[in-house]
């Protein structure tokens, strides 16, 4: 990880002086990093990494970073990670043509090197992640109460990108088709796992990390939890609670009434036990891997998606 970060930090580098900037701020603010991890393990436990794996892992990252520039502007957030966002600091023009920096970096980055697979790979979850984001604002107009469609809009929103770190690193272990679809549906398993435990500490289920935020409910957003809680109830509560949600500006205790309905309507199990299957589905199949230290260490980093604090 300490090289792939060097390297990372080389592949954004430019000549103009408020690019190198913005992405040195970028850099210097970066998350846990579990993206690269899963396409580091997953290249290990199928042969090895090598400098095709480092690629693929930057290949993803600069995806990744790219999306979340754009989100926070799409969203008009100031803030991610605890820190002020690009387009909090530099604007939303300067946030674009950052984000659009960005993915070409990483397209030219898989040219270069003749990365043709891993390049498909990862245009193919642009693509989902794309039409996740398009099919959630479709379906915000009103209060989601279909499984089905949650869980349509987080694979392509969220689960896509993990499994395309297990399918990258596959394929830059040299794996075949077979295998390297077999580690893009198991990635995808763990992303959904990873996105309903997202889901959860809206309800304030961080462990340490304190009192429920209650965002997702801010901004009608229609979780696991909610959606399972509102199935549960009889027609009469359902639309006193759709209500609530559906206001713009809900006071905190119209906030607190929607979180203890979904935590008194077993909507907060039923989520938990939901990832956990999921998880443990993604894990049973790690298990047909070869026996290394690569397998084991990809089977504690699943664990640690759904047991993290935040």
């Amino acid at each position: 990880m300490e090289r792939f970060e060097e390297k990372f930090r080389l592949s954004m580098k430019s000549n103009v002086a408020l690019l190198d900037k913005i992405t040195h701020y970028i850099v210097k603010r970066k998350g846990k990093q579990i993206r690269p991890m899963f396409v580091f393990l997953s290249s290990q436990a199928l042969g090895g990494v090598n400098e095709s794996t480092h690629r693929g892992a930057a290949l993803i990252e600069l995806l990744h970073t790219a999306t979340l520039v754009h989100d926070d502007v799409v969203d008009d957030s100031f803030e991610r990670r605890g820190f002020f966002s690009i387009n909090a600091l530099w604007k939303n023009k300067i946030a674009v043509l950052v984000g659009d920096f960005l993915l070409s970096r990483g397209l030219l980055l898989a040219i270069k090197n003749k990365e043709f697979k891993q390049l498909e790979i990862v245009s193919r979850a642009v693509e989902e992640i794309s039409e996740g984001e398009l099919l959630q604002i479709e379906k915000s107009r009103g209060v989601n109460l279909n499984e089905d469609i949650y869980f349509d809009i987080i694979r392509q929103k969220t689960a896509t990108l993990i499994a395309a770190c297990c399918a990258c690193g596959a394929a830059s272990a040299g794996a075949d088709e077979e295998t390297i679809e077999k580690m893009r549906l198991l990635g995808e398993k763990i992303g959904i796992a990873f996105q309903i435990k997202d889901d959860l500490f809206d309800y304030g289920l961080g462990g340490k990390i304190g009192k429920p935020t209650g965002n997702d409910i801010k901004e009608k957003k229609s979780t696991l939890p909610l959606i399972h809680a509102l199935n549960a109830v009889d027609s009469g509560k359902r639309k006193e609670i759709m209500r609530i949600i559906k206001r713009d500006n809900k006071s905190k205790q119209e906030i607190d009434t929607v979180i203890n309905f979904v935590l008194n309507s077993n909507g907060i199990k039923y989520a938990d036990d939901k990832m956990r299957s999921i998880a443990n589905e993604a894990i049973t199949e790690l298990n047909s891997l070869p026996d290394t230290d690569a397998r084991a260490s990809l089977i504690e980093l699943v664990q640690f998606t759904i047991d993290r604090e935040k």
